[in-house]
């Protein structure tokens, strides 16, 4: 019960809703967005560039065995969940707004999360060198996958496909320095290992920045107009539907596919879980600026979803194993 608490109350997410508020009563423009713009993308650099420096290479070998599993979660993450945003994007204007489906699509398009899926792995009694694995395989081809499936997918900028100058962008501000920070890694290992809570700050605080800058361009450009009640209750309904659909299947494949109880843990976390983390730079890549609070408004509400049932399912996994 204090987990679930503490997951409700979670810091982050009342740091994000600050910084909503805080964009939608002084927005950055004009000279001062330019400037907040540049800042965030060199933190979004930064973050990349720590996220490479915190992947083991010993741990994914340490997983690598298990690719029927890897391959499970690789095709929840990327096959099965784009099914279900195209799926949503079929209801009716009525129920939810086009620029609201094109939300909920992206938010199908991303990567799994890292850190919080081998968290609940490792709460529940799960393989925790094979989560490595598969959370960080799904993390590193996101960066290629995700902008392919937009690009397929998803009209940008009222044109569909990717354009030259958005694979440049994520090819210098996320792939290079996830690059250069892993090969970094036996240089500063130890110094990221010592540091990881201070770290994970720079991780947040980057998040933080591109919500400001992309918050801030969507209010300029009339968002609280585009955005009602409606709709956040839309996006609510939906995330739990979607959240709800993928850990039936995931928990059905396990069982379906033979894993042991450790593995079909890695499945339920690794296949449900979708990351903030990359969902928001990413997002400031590949769509125009004054789209972009609108595109990460549902993968905020996703987030905060998938912490609470996950949370509450991982306890329930413990309780089993005690």
């Amino acid at each position: 019960m204090k987990q679930f608490f503490s997951a409700v109350i979670d810091p982050f997410l009342m740091a994000l809703l600050a910084t909503v508020g805080l964009a939608a009563l002084f927005p950055a423009q004009g000279p001062v967005a330019h400037w907040v713009d540049i800042v965030a993308d060199v933190a979004i650099a930064l973050l990349f560039f720590f996220h490479g420096a915190k992947l083991s290479r010993e741990a994914i070998l340490a997983g690598m065995g298990h690719w029927r599993l890897h391959l499970s979660v690789l095709a929840c993450t990327f096959v099965l969940f784009p099914l279900l945003g195209l799926a949503t994007g079929l209801l009716s204007p009525g129920l939810i707004s086009p620029v609201i489906a094109a939300g909920i699509l992206y938010l199908c398009l991303l990567p799994s999360t890292v850190q919080s899926s081998i968290a609940f792995v490792s709460i529940s009694g799960g393989n925790v060198p094979a989560a490595i694995c598969s959370a960080s395989a799904s993390n590193l081809l996101g960066i290629f996958v995700t902008p392919l499936l937009v690009g397929l997918l998803m009209q940008t900028d009222g044109q569909a496909g990717v354009s030259l100058g958005a694979l440049e962008a994520i090819i210098l501000q996320l792939l290079v320095p996830f690059v250069a920070g892993h090969l970094a890694r036996p240089l500063i290992g130890r110094f990221v290992q010592k540091h990881k809570q201070t770290i994970s700050y720079t991780d947040r605080g980057s998040i933080l920045l591109v919500v400001y800058s992309a918050f801030s361009a969507a209010v300029v450009e009339g968002l609280w107009h585009k955005v009602d009640l409606r709709d956040l209750i839309a996006i609510i309904v939906v995330s739990a539907v979607l959240l709800g659909i993928v850990m039936y299947v995931t928990m059905l494949a396990g069982k379906l596919l033979g894993f042991s109880r450790e593995d079909r843990i890695v499945l339920v976390f690794c296949g449900s879980k979708k990351s903030l983390v990359s969902g928001v730079p990413m997002a400031s890549v590949l769509f125009p600026v004054a789209q972009v609070g609108l595109i990460i408004l549902p993968i905020m509400i996703f987030h905060q979803i998938q912490l609470l049932v996950c949370t509450w399912l991982a306890a329930r996994y413990r309780q089993r194993t005690q």
